[in-house]
Formats: C-alpha cells, structure tokens, sequence
C-alpha cells in the first residue's frame, strides 16, 4: 500500500509569511490557525517504515516534528525513517530544507543533474557530506526505484518527466551552473507502488499544460498540481508583487488556460492543490474562489493530510 503524507501544501514563504499583511496572511494569524500551511512538501512509503521526500521545505525541521510517521524509531538514539529526498526542482522552498539534515544519519538525494549542479555549485550543502548522504542523478523518462539503506527494495517506482516551468528565481540574470538547457529544471513525478501497481503524479510547479501532460493524467487516481496563485496577475494587482503566475513558472488556478478549465474532463479520482500561494483567495474557507475549487472537485489539503492507494 502506497501511503502519501501532505507536510505541506504552501507557495514559498508559507502562510502566514513572515512579512506579509495580505487579507490570507492577517486572518491566518488571528483567529483562524486551520489557514497556516508550512511550505510544499510530502512524503511517500510503501511499507510504512521507509520514507522518501519530494522536495524538503525550509520547514522541514517542523514539519517533521509534526509528523509521527517520520519520528526516530522507539528505543534508538539516532534514527530517521526518511530513506531519501527526490527533488523536483532548485527552488529554495524545494531545497532548503536539506541543510536541517546534516546532522549524519544517511540518506539519498535525487535530482536531475540540473538540480544537482546547483547544490554543487553552492559549498553550504557540503554541509551534507557526499559520504554519508549520496547525490544520485536521475533521467527524464527513465523510471528509477529509490533504494532503502539496508538495500532491500523499497517497493517505489518513480518516473520523472519534463513539465513547463524555469529555472530557480535566484538564478535569473546569472550563469545557470548546470548549463543554458531549460530541460530538467522543473520535472514532474508518476509515484508507483511496484507491488500494487496503483500511482499518483506529484506536480509542485507547472507552467502550461500540453497535450502531452494531459495524456499522462488522463485517468490518474490522484494528482497533486502546482495552486500557487488564483489568477495570473494576482500579486500585481493585490500589490504584493511585480511578477506574473506565468513569469515565476506557475500556471494559475482560474482562467481558460488555467489548471482548473485545463485538466477538466481527465477522469482524475481526486485533484489536489498545493504550492498555493498567500496571495491566492482560494485559501480563505468561504471565497467565491475556494467555492469554485471545490466544485470542480478540487480539493485543497492539510497539513498531516495522509492518503492511502
């Protein structure tokens, strides 16, 4: 059985942000605490005592202790049941939280070599010493298993595949450490359960969607996708911002091209949203706009929501 634990389901920054007085933000610090969200982030197993990471949140050390499943065993003095992370992009929000496991139990993190270019590029994660945490590259379709510690299989099989996206933001204007080709920059994940045979698709960032995206979700029993803002100008116009959904590589919720008008008609079981921005009012429990998510059978999570296929 392929057991999912949504850590967190918010944009960079979290709701609330540290900085932020938008609507979202001041009505999650007063007197409804059901609106904070750490940043994106869940956690897969198939056996309920290995765990891998898509993408560690600079959250991470919270949402950890939040989250029992990933607790050190009973009776040991170190332990972690967090068997490695799978990165989906060089976002901070995706791998900042990598710097909150130094402190030497092993595992694995794998990236595509895009990825991995940057946190070569950047001596703070030496702090992750190679010997004891191994960097693995991983390929564009070619389906990988992530492998357990002891090294019996971990009953997961993961296919990364290119979506619409860009590079990190830090980037921009700068020499990309792994080189001018967009392509492995952002990748979505199919997240299968080699004993089952049942899967998900994990997307935290998307663009557009293709004709070959929608092929691939086309009946999917459960898709997480990439909420971060509502409508595509939404920061500018909420003065929170200068950038469109589209110019930080997020598609938006609303809108004929939008995620929700695009992946209708799929047959997907159940449509989860995450990377949801403070900015976006489908946040806010009784919004026109959160009615609107769950009408079209959209759902958008919890943190500590756990899903069983």
């Amino acid at each position: 059985m392929l057991r999912v634990v949504v850590l967190g389901a918010a944009a960079g920054g979290g709701v609330p942000q540290w900085n932020c007085g938008c609507p979202v933000c001041r009505i999650a610090r007063n007197g409804h605490p059901e609106l904070q969200s750490t940043q994106a982030s869940i956690a897969i197993s198939a056996d309920g005592d290995h765990w891998f990471l898509i993408n560690a949140s600079p959250d991470l050390r919270q949402q950890l202790i939040a989250t029992p499943q990933l607790h050190p065993k009973a009776g040991k003095l170190r332990h972690s049941p967090i068997s490695g992370v799978v990165l989906t992009n060089g976002e901070v929000d995706a791998v900042a939280g990598l710097l909150s496991m130094r402190e030497g139990s092993p595992f694995t993190i794998y990236a595509h070599d895009k990825v991995l270019s940057i946190l070569r590029d950047n001596s703070i994660f030496n702090v992750l010493n190679e010997k004891n945490v191994q960097r693995k590259p991983i390929e564009m379709d070619k389906a990988f298993e992530p492998a357990l510690p002891d090294g019996p299989s971990s009953g997961i099989e993961i296919l990364p595949f290119a979506v619409s996206g860009k590079s990190a933001w830090y980037l921009e204007g700068m020499d990309h450490p792994g080189g001018t080709d967009g392509a492995g920059d952002t990748l979505g994940l199919r997240i299968s359960d080699k004993a089952t045979a049942k899967y998900f698709y994990y997307l935290a960032a998307c663009a557009g969607v293709t004709d070959d995206l929608k092929a691939r979700l086309a009946g999917a029993s459960l898709v997480f996708f990439d909420g971060t803002v509502w409508r595509d100008d939404e920061l500018i116009v909420a003065g929170l911002g200068s950038k469109t959904g589209q110019g930080m590589g997020h598609i938006a919720m609303s809108g004929d091209n939008g995620a929700i008008e695009s992946l209708a008609g799929l047959d997907i079981g159940r449509k989860i949203f995450l990377h949801i921005n403070n900015s976006n009012p489908a946040l806010l429990h009784a919004s026109p706009e959160r009615k609107s998510v769950e009408r079209a059978g959209w759902l958008i999570p919890a943190d500590g929501m756990e899903i069983a296929l």
